[in-house]
């Protein structure tokens, strides 16, 4: 350029906005947050009339500890659901709630009186209530600013808390109905007991991890046995082998179980090393899939099978306790060990025959009830044997800490003291634990109050089905849609095969099972329980007053019997419900009795981890089916958990936790949210300081489109909008993809597939927009003038920016403000408060797309032969070219002369051939038919937009084509 000649640049229609590159989300995004508190976002959506209402009810995270990885995926998630449902024309609720009630926190008061020295006994339970609640409130308070700082929008300013008044009413109305329905019981039978909580814990509270077990082998001797027609069988005097990993369980035996299906044999020890256990001349009664790996363990040498041993005639065998006569035995148990069939002995491990203790096992006491077997009760709440048992009294089983306590050894020393044992050893399996102390529980026969899942609901909605299971099950086949379709699978075998749910608890905070028994009724007799619709009302409007400490108020049992009632007949129960009781009383004081609930008193979805298919779900299931017939949601989505990079579970101790609000220290909430948008959550996802630098990448890429579009659409009015119909073939292109992407990202929102709606929405983004679209615009709306092309381009790009802001709205919520207000500033305005906008079915042109799909393809192979060039450093830029395109098919040929396919390029000029390729042309193996002969452009650099042209210099302007000519009047 001479020096003389004059600077075009202030003549272009250069970006203008004052929209960053640099996000600084970590301190920009609180403000947005204060701004949307100010102008009521939440509330004035819901102000929005004649909409379908959708309920998305929150499954209560506990009130106790700051958020980890877990609570940010599942809050975000929900999140999502509630503005998307709402941006596509819902009326989309969101009601934050906490479980409150429980066990860790009464562990967290008791700690701080341990501290002090002082014992939660000599405490009034009232105080210590009230104790546990200000510590619950404490936790509320903070958890709900940091669910706040990810951006989640809900009713924050009165979230649901199950230990609000009317809340603990609700809970307790919904447990009286169990009590009036028939399916409340007292049962005493062996529930999954937690030595170190000393309460009953439910299949929900249980965890399964390795844990390593003794093993034993023990000898019951047979003491009668005779054939079915009365003769000797020959098994007299023979011993049948049990094998268990609890040896603690060995004094509560009452039974030997067999399965009539297995096959079984008498087998003789024939040779032994001198002072083994098994001794040459013994006699064992084994599984014979067994018998090897029996003999093996017990160190035999030599044995042979003497013969089969037939069901029946094991169903007729008694054997003695191996304990039998044992001196200080005291006779304790010198009673009959009976052979029993039961289905649930198989033969892949240990010798054939389980060792049956009715206190101490789920299978054994449903063989126990069945045969009428004596229940025992050594064990106490502590874990260890009651005092008054000879030979073990007060051996612990499990300590206090969760450690094993001295029972298995005394009782394995006591039993090879004796002689009954031919082997021992260890083994690590999966073994319960409480998912709060993760300490190993055991089994423990203990009266419980349960909810029968068999029996007649006598509640008159039998539409689903008569019993709490029938009704589940039909549930969740007939009214329920699952995300993923494996969730289903997931809880119907769960509670197919459930037991009756244990709901009774033995701590102090919480909501107490609100019934009377009457004193010395048994609990099979017909009045043992008081059934009275008054006393469960004066219950019920004691506890919206004052909550549910009046239970536990000097005078309550005269209060709530009233005078129809002697209160000295009656016993108060003051055990309290599984908190899962109380969660899954939520649809109730929630969905069904608040304003802004549920239209129906059901929710559309419920949304949390896999493991609420053993929790919330489930409990929610059958808390409902027993009182509302059916199930409470009408949906339910689950996701996995959240692991590291390498696929390894989270830990402190391994160093390997990512905390949510590190993440928004560094990064800020939007990069949080956007991870959660990549990730696939059905399956477990991971999360680390690599991965989050790729998602902050994909974030700028995303960033750096919102703002091309801002600074090309400054100034845009309604009065530069062109008709599509107008408009050139490659901004119909473009509305042609918003149509296809529109349906996407709507049927992609309404399946809850974020994943697949961000992926599509970043890639028509980046690819076909920054890569493709703007890349070739660039051009018209930097140097155009006030041509249609141009006004065509910004109208585009005006449709493109109302799109893109509000599908992704959703995800990134800071940022997608942030783009709002840049065009649309105002005291109350908010892109929160926008609908996705329809888009017209015209815009689907399906033989357009297929037209620019092959320009498309053509347009490759010329970029690709041109990067050849710009590598080589023949030319510095594209414009530098002038190439011949060789193309084989005619159809194609016409379609990229129908265009400006110089422009598509990106090219000074292009020329289009049908004549065969030189040898020398550049192909793409993908691209068959294609080649393109480099050429230079000819002519000068036009000094406004720098293609090289022949009339450049030739206009009235200096150093400009002819277009730029025209542009600058």
């Amino acid at each position: 350029m001479c020096a003389e000649t004059p600077d075009y640049k202030s003549t272009l229609n250069l970006p203008k906005t004052d929209f960053p590159m640099r996000a600084g989300l970590p301190k920009r995004e609180p403000a947005w947050l204060d701004r949307w508190a100010e102008i009521g976002i939440y509330d004035r959506l819901r102000e929005k009339e004649g909409r379908e209402s959708f309920t998305l009810h929150d499954g209560p995270p506990y009130a106790n500890g700051n958020l980890h990885i877990g609570h940010a995926l599942n809050k975000i998630l929900k999140d999502m659901v509630v503005r998307s449902q709402q941006m596509m024309g819902k009326d989309a609720r969101y009601i934050p709630g906490w479980d409150c009630h429980g066990l860790p926190i009464e562990w967290k008061i008791e700690e701080q009186y341990r501290n002090k020295g002082k014992d939660k006994d000599d405490v009034p339970v009232i105080d210590f209530r009230q104790e546990c609640r200000k510590f619950a409130e404490g936790w509320v308070d903070i958890q709900r600013d940091e669910f706040k700082r990810l951006g989640v929008a809900g009713k924050w300013s009165n979230p649901y808390l199950t230990m609000n008044f009317h809340a603990e009413r609700v809970i307790a109305e919904e447990f009286m109905k169990f009590l009036m329905n028939g399916t409340l019981y007292q049962g005493s039978k062996p529930v999954m007991w937690s030595p170190v909580e000393k309460t009953a814990l439910a299949e929900a509270e249980i965890e399964y991890h390795d844990h390593k077990s003794h093993t034993i082998w023990v000898k019951f001797p047979v003491t009668r046995a005779v054939e079915a027609t009365g003769a000797r069988s020959g098994l007299l005097g023979v011993n049948v082998v049990i094998w268990t990993t609890t040896p603690w369980t060995i004094p509560s035996n009452r039974a030997i179980a067999f399965n009539p299906d297995l096959s079984y044999g008498l087998y003789k020890v024939t040779a032994a090393p001198e002072g083994n256990w098994a001794q040459k001349g013994d006699h064992y009664l084994l599984a014979d899939n067994l018998a090897e790996n029996v003999m093996k363990s017990a160190k035999v040498d030599e044995f042979v099978r003497k013969r089969d041993v037939s069901a029946k005639q094991l169903d007729l065998v008694i054997c003695g306790h191996p304990l039998r006569g044992v001196e200080g035995g005291k006779g304790e148990w010198d009673y009959d060990v009976p052979m029993l069939p039961g289905d649930h002995v198989t033969d892949e491990a240990g010798t054939g025959f389980v060792h049956t203790a009715p206190s101490h096992g789920a299978d054994d006491f449903i063989l126990g009830v069945k045969h009428g077997l004596q229940m025992t009760h050594n064990v106490i709440e502590d874990g260890s044997f009651r005092a008054s048992l000879p030979l073990f009294g007060g051996e612990i089983i499990i300590t206090s800490k969760g450690k094993e306590g001295g029972a298995n050894t005394a009782v394995i020393n006591k039993l090879a003291e004796v002689g009954a044992m031919i082997a021992r050893g260890r083994v690590t399996h999966s073994y319960p634990h409480s998912w709060r102390s993760k300490a190993p529980v055991i089994f423990r026969n203990t009266p419980q109050w349960f909810a029968a899942v068999d029996k007649d609901v006598e509640d008159g909605q039998d539409e689903f089905g008569t019993t709490i299971r029938e009704r589940a099950l039909n549930s969740i086949d007939k009214l329920v849609s699952w995300t993923p379709q494996t969730g289903r699978n997931r809880l119907y075998s769960m509670i197919e095969a459930r037991p009756d749910w244990v709901l009774s608890r033995q701590r102090a905070w919480g909501v107490p099972l609100t019934c009377f028994t009457k004193k010395d009724a048994l609990p099979t007799d017909e009045d043992f329980l008081l059934r009275d619709e008054a006393v469960n009302a004066r219950v019920a409007e004691a506890f919206e007053v004052e909550g549910a400490d009046s239970w536990y108020a000097e005078g309550a049992k005269e209060r709530f019997l009233g005078e129809d009632y002697n209160a000295d007949d009656y016993i108060q129960v003051f055990d309290i419900l599984d908190v899962w009781f109380d969660s899954g009383s939520t649809h109730a004081f929630v969905l069904r009795d608040r304003e802004d609930g549920s239209d129906d008193g059901l929710a559309d979805l419920y949304l949390e981890g896999t493991d609420q298919h053993r929790g919330w779900f489930h409990s929610s299931m059958l808390q409902a089916c027993g009182t509302k017939g059916r199930a409470p949601y009408r949906g339910v989505l689950t996701h996995g958990f959240t692991l590291d990079e390498k696929g390894n579970k989270m830990s402190k101790s391994l160093g390997n936790t990512i905390v949510p609000e590190k993440v928004v220290q560094q990064y800020g909430a939007d990069i949080l949210r956007l991870w959660v948008a990549q990730t696939d959550y059905t399956n477990d996802q991971r999360i680390g300081p690599e991965i989050l630098k790729g998602v902050a990448d994909s974030y700028r890429r995303l960033r750096n489109t919102m703002r091309f579009m801002l600074g090309a659409l400054g100034e845009f009015t309604e009065a530069d909008r062109v008709d599509p119909a107008d408009m050139p073939e490659l901004e119909r292109w473009v509305l042609h993809r918003l149509a296809e992407l529109d349906h996407k990202v709507r049927e992609g929102y309404k399946s809850y597939d974020f994943s697949g709606v961000f992926s599509a929405v970043f890639n028509f983004a980046t690819v076909e927009l920054s890569a493709f679209y703007f890349d070739i615009r660039k051009d018209s709306l930097y140097c155009d003038g006030d041509t249609a092309r141009r006004r065509a381009a910004r109208t585009v790009l005006d449709i493109l920016y109302h799109r893109l802001t509000t599908w992704l709205a959703p995800v990134l919520v800071f940022t997608m403000e942030e783009v709002w207000l840049e065009r649309f500033p105002g005291e109350k305005s908010s892109i929160h408060l926008v609908d996705i906008p329809d888009t017209p079915a015209d815009w689907l042109n399906e033989p357009l797309a297929a037209k620019w799909a092959k320009v498309r393809e053509v347009r490759r192979v010329v970029t690709a032969a041109l990067e050849v060039q710009r590598t080589e450093k023949v030319i510095g830029a594209s414009l530098e070219a002038a190439p011949v395109v060789h193309v084989r098919d005619g159809d194609t040929l016409e379609a990229l002369k129908s265009v400006a396919f110089d422009d598509v390029c990106i090219t000074s000029d292009i020329v289009l051939s049908g004549d065969p390729m030189p040898a020398e042309a550049f192909r793409l193996p993908e691209s068959e038919g294609v080649g393109v002969v480099f050429e230079k452009a000819d002519g000068e650099k036009c000094q406004r937009c720098w293609k090289i042209l022949p009339d450049v210099g030739q206009h009235s302007h200096e150093a400009v084509c002819g277009r730029c000519n025209e542009a600058l009047g």
